[in-house]
C-alpha cells in the first residue's frame, strides 16, 4: 500500500551502536519506537520509489563514503541531538532536492539541520540539563556513513524499501 516515503543516512555498525545506545538512555522508553537515523527527507511522496532508488543507487554504487563527523550537540527545545557536519552528504541532498522538486513537503523543502536524535519530546528543562550534561564531555568524531536508505512510513516503525551502500 502506497505511503510516504523517508530516506535516511546509514552509519557503520559502531557508530549506529553508540547512537542507538544514546538513544535508549535518554529517549523516553515508550516513544522509542525506531534506531536512531539521520533523517535526509522526512515526507517523499510514493510515485517516486523508482526513480528514488534508481538515483540513489547512482550516488552510493562504486562511490566512496563521504567524511561525516558527529561535530557537537544541538537543543531541540523538548529534546537533544548530534549535529552531523558532511559536505558531501550535504551535497547528496542537495542534488536530490533538485531532482524532486515540487514534490516536497515544506519540512523537506526549507533548511536542513543534519542530526541524529537521542532525546526528544521531554520538557524543555529535562532537555537543557541533558544538553548541559552532555556538553561537559562531548567531543567531535568521524562517524562511519555506509550508505542511505529509504523506507515507508505507514505511522508506526518503519518499513525498508531499499538500502544503497557506499563502495
Amino acid at each position: 500500500m502506497p505511503a510516504p516515503i523517508i530516506v535516511t543516512a546509514l552509519f557503520g555498525r559502531a557508530d549506529q551502536g553508540w547512537f542507538d545506545g544514546l538513544r535508549r538512555q535518554h529517549f523516553p522508553p515508550e516513544r522509542n519506537v525506531l534506531d536512531a537515523h539521520c533523517t535526509l527527507f522526512h515526507h517523499l511522496p510514493p510515485s517516486v520509489e523508482a526513480e528514488l532508488k534508481h538515483r540513489l543507487n547512482g550516488m552510493t554504487r562504486g562511490v566512496r563514503a563521504p567524511e561525516t563527523k558527529a561535530a557537537g550537540l544541538m537543543s531541540l527545545g523538548r529534546g537533544v541531538a548530534i549535529r552531523i557536519e558532511s559536505p558531501g552528504l550535504v551535497a547528496i541532498r542537495r542534488e536530490l532536492v533538485d531532482a524532486f522538486a515540487g514534490m516536497l513537503a515544506p519540512q523537506d523543502a526549507g533548511g536542513w539541520r543534519p542530526h541524529v536524535t537521542i532525546q526528544n519530546k521531554v520538557t524543555p528543562a529535562t532537555a537543557k540539563l541533558l544538553l548541559q550534561q552532555m556538553e561537559r564531555d562531548f567531543r567531535a568524531r568521524p562517524v562511519e556513513l555506509i550508505g542511505l536508505g529509504a523506507w515507508w512510513y505507514r505511522g508506526g516503525p518503519w518499513e525498508m524499501i531499499s538500502r544503497h551502500l557506499f563502495a
